[in-house]
């Protein structure tokens, strides 16, 4: 689930982590996150805030979505899904030099799929067929 309120400090600061941007609630299944850190470089950067959808299509390999790993319910991350496994999914990042996916933290539950980023590079966030 995507938390309303984040601690600065709580996450590390190597994961790609994401913060739900104090805005107006919406009617539909969205939600505002701003990401942090390197690990969806060159796909997502330090600072692009995206629209996360709740619900809608089944997410399929490739998609960028938001999730929180199994060991570590504490951090909510944007990856890369790259398959389902034991009821979740296995993740990684876009950026081969930051490690910190499933690699590292095993599955995941994934919270919504990451459909567009409106700033400061408004556009879509391309699935990737793997």
């Amino acid at each position: 689930m995507i938390q309303d309120d984040i601690t600065p400090g709580a996450w590390s600061p190597r994961s790609l982590e994401v913060k739900r941007l104090s805005a107006p609630r919406l009617h539909w299944p969205l939600s505002a996150v701003l990401v942090t850190g390197p690990s969806m470089s060159p796909t997502l950067r330090h600072g692009d805030a995206v629209l996360v959808r709740r619900g809608g299509r089944a997410i399929r390999p490739g998609d960028v979505v938001v999730a929180v790993f199994r060991s570590r319910p504490d951090l909510l991350v944007v990856k890369r899904a790259i398959r389902p496994t034991d009821g979740g999914w296995w993740l990684y990042g876009d950026n081969s030099l930051v490690t910190d996916d499933s690699r590292v933290y095993g599955v995941a539950d994934v919270a919504g799929r990451v459909v567009a980023r409106y700033w400061p590079r408004p556009g879509r966030v391309p699935s990737r067929r793997l």
